[in-house]
């Protein structure tokens, strides 16, 4: 099938690279030419594990194209993905402007037959609607603009009346792991009115659908689950923000056993062995961030407000997730005492590990509490140190390797558990450490082989 997908950031990148991966014939529209020439030479703007890979095999079977040529792409594509950022407004709403913008463009050059409009942007409920509104404004422009062009009369402007369907088809990827899970999917969710829409969705899903590219092949055909756009769109809001409050849930749990002398992390598996629970999302820490977590239950809580009612649980997640990320500091403190004139060192700076993505991450709030406080703040990250993200991080030494990390600290705190940081050599770093002690904010080093290292080991919730 012929695919144009609007927007080139985590989802719109995975998302068209997959499908071309798969066969469809797949153009990527971004409106950064830069971003579109870095495409075209087969390298990916973003850190993705097996994307670079996938974009690469596609360009060399012709099978996607990058363009900033938005009229080429809606002309080219049959289905119509708009996968734009909806950055969050200080109100907690989602940013549509650039939804908008894609909307009206796409109305704009409508010109070839049937089209299918897909939202993938995480969109407020409702979206659906008012997308297919502004598709029809930037129709009429266009007719519009024909007719005061002298291109065409009046009475011919039924011709140039365009054929389409919206449709929202939220996507459930994990950063890090976006690849595996478009592949692998629990679930495909198809939000529309039109058979005709969803019928196509569901022809362009196939593949998938019967896991001809998954990992275990013999598994049943992935769930495809059709519903109306709203409840579509509830349905992504409604998996995030439960994901979100079951963190925080496990956070407070970590806090009390922190006074009570209970281990959160027997407590946890003890829990997730509830078939009721599950152990996912049951890791104590520091705290939930990234760029969908935080922006989509600011939305849904700005949505319950809208319709007047109060989102008091989800107001409660969020509160213990912002207390939770000072914990580390708290700990700091309670070792330390003061802070002023120590040096601590971050192992690890992304939201979480696999992904080069500073968006809300937590330790932002660990660099700005220290400097507050008069520390000097350096850290490590597998991924931010090779590049030049390093530049725009503000009151924080970026060090190159883990063990100059460590030399001259008085305490690291692992604040996203990349898997290198099982290996790293402790016994080497405590010995260069001005005091070794070690704040684990995920719960993730092996609280005995730290101690046997040489290193005061504190943990959340331990």
């Amino acid at each position: 099938m012929r695919v144009c997908v609007i927007g080139t950031g985590y989802v719109g990148l995975v998302t068209g690279a997959c499908l071309a991966h798969i066969g469809h014939d797949v153009i990527c529209v971004d409106n950064n030419e830069e971003k579109v020439k870095l495409m075209k030479s087969g390298q990916s703007p973003i850190f993705e594990p097996g994307l670079s890979e996938i974009m690469q095999s596609a360009i060399q079977t012709d099978k996607i194209h990058f363009t900033s040529d938005l009229a080429a792409g809606v002309t080219h594509g049959e289905i119509l993905f708009i996968a734009v950022g909806t950055p969050p407004l200080p109100t907690g709403e989602s940013d549509t402007r650039y939804v908008e913008a894609v909307a009206r463009g796409i109305g704009a050059n409508l010109n070839n037959g049937y089209k299918v409009i897909v939202n993938k942007s995480t969109v407020p409920i409702g979206s659906g609607d008012w997308v297919r509104m502004i598709v029809l404004d930037g129709i009429a422009e266009r007719q519009k603009s024909l007719v005061a062009a002298g291109g065409v009369s009046e009475e011919k402007l039924p011709e140039f009346v365009a054929e389409f369907d919206v449709v929202s088809n939220p996507e459930f990827l994990r950063e890090g792991s976006a690849v595996y899970d478009t592949f692998n999917p629990d679930r495909i969710v198809l939000g529309g009115n039109s058979p005709r829409a969803i019928a196509l969705m569901e022809q362009l899903y196939a593949p998938i659908v019967e896991r001809k590219h998954a990992a275990d092949p013999s598994l049943p055909p992935v769930p495809i689950l059709a519903t109306d756009l709203s409840s579509a769109e509830m349905i992504k809001y409604a998996a995030n923000a439960f994901l979100a409050t079951k963190i925080s849930f496990i956070n407070e749990v970590a806090n009390i056993c922190d006074r009570v002398g209970a281990d959160v992390t027997q407590v946890a598996k003890g829990i997730g062995l509830d078939s009721r629970i599950g152990n996912k999302f049951l890791q104590a820490g520091i705290g939930w961030g990234g760029s969908c977590f935080p922006k989509d239950v600011s939305a849904l809580i700005h949505t319950a407000d809208d319709y007047g009612y109060e989102a008091e649980l989800l107001k409660a997640a969020v509160n213990v997730n912002e207390r939770q990320r000072l914990i580390a500091l708290e700990k700091l403190q309670q070792v330390l005492k003061i802070l002023k004139g120590k040096t601590v060192g971050l192992l690890g700076l992304t939201f979480k590990p696999d992904t080069d993505d500073m968006r809300d991450a937590p330790a932002l709030n660990l660099i700005e509490q220290l400097n507050r406080l008069g520390a000097k703040v350096k850290a490590y990250d597998p991924i931010v140190s090779q590049t030049g993200m390093r530049h725009g991080l503000s009151g924080v030494l970026v060090e190159t390797d883990a063990e100059r990390l460590a030399d001259g600290c008085d305490a690291l705190v692992l604040v996203t558990e990349w898997q290198q940081f099982n290996t790293l050599d402790y016994l080497k770093m405590a010995k260069l450490m001005t005091h070794p002690v070690i704040i684990d904010g995920r719960n993730f080093l092996d609280p005995e082989a730290m101690v046997r290292a040489g290193f005061q080991y504190v943990g959340v919730g331990r």
